[in-house]
């Protein structure tokens, strides 16, 4: 994205202002910012959603894989963003959990033996063979992300964008579901974007932050620095002040920690040697 602005059809002020972003190949985000300063107006951009289905006014160039998602059926951009909701509950629509899987699939033409291989796939990858036949209805908060994102990996995207996938989830399914996107980078190397506002959860994960203030980006790099940077926008894991914290008491801590039990593993070591 270069230098791309955008109005929504009933404001007069844009959302988003002289955006300038580039997204490498298997590269894990974290887009952080403060309610409505333009995150999920900018993940939209990069499907299509917007302008196509919400209209309004979009300036710059924008290219996803090649191609600019004004100018490119939907369908054709579904096969290169993957887009996971907030709430899953927003696209699942089938009976059960194997149809909602292959329905993707089934759109495109494949032949059933092709479908049935892919869909087989995916429902053990993400361990769903005991909910294969249950109505995603009946399901977890947890298991209906695991099966939203599943029927989006199994069209192979490019680009998987995750619009505040953990917001309805406790801790334990939260790392879970962030987990499984982690997994996807590792594996097929695709990139990632989750928009998230718990920010001491995604940062195992991620190994860059982006974040947004008022449509414009303000922090763009590596995980600790933009944090500390920008604190006061989108807070500061506790973790981060135990470590500043074990410094300045002259403990040589040579890497900031992305997890509580990474602190601990170091300072057994200091202690032990």
């Amino acid at each position: 994205m270069e230098g791309v602005n955008y109005t929504y059809p009933s404001s007069e002020e844009p959302v988003l202002r002289n955006i300038d972003l580039r997204i490498g190949r298997g590269e894990y985000i974290l887009l952080a910012g403060p309610s409505g300063c333009g995150k999920s107006t900018l993940a939209r951009i990069l499907n299509g959603l917007i302008p196509n289905f919400y209209g309004g006014k979009l300036e710059g160039k924008i290219l996803v894989d090649g191609k600019d998602p004004r100018k490119t059926p939907t369908y054709e951009m579904a096969l290169t963003v993957g887009f996971v909701f907030q709430n899953p509950e927003n696209q699942l629509f089938f009976s059960d959990v194997e149809r909602e899987i292959a329905f993707g699939l089934e759109n495109l033409g494949l032949p059933p033996h092709e479908i049935r291989r892919k869909v087989e796939d995916a429902i053990r990858k993400y361990g769903l063979e005991n909910l294969r036949h249950r109505s995603p209805a009946e399901l977890s908060g947890g298991q209906k992300q695991k099966v939203a994102i599943a029927s989006v990996m199994v069209m192979e995207p490019k680009l998987l964008v995750l619009d505040e996938p953990t917001a309805n989830l406790d801790p334990i399914s939260a790392v879970k579901v962030l987990g499984l996107v982690k997994r996807e980078v590792l594996e097929r190397r695709i990139s990632a974007i989750v928009i998230e506002h718990r920010v001491e959860l995604v940062l195992p994960y991620v190994d860059r932050v982006v974040v947004m203030d008022r449509g414009r980006i303000v922090g763009d790099g590596e995980p600790y620095s933009v944090i500390q940077e920008n604190s006061g926008l989108i807070g500061r894991p506790a973790i981060f002040d135990v470590y500043a914290r074990l410094r300045a008491k002259g403990f040589p801590l040579h890497r900031w920690p992305r997890t509580p039990e990474q602190l601990a593993e170091d300072l057994k070591r200091i202690l032990q040697g």
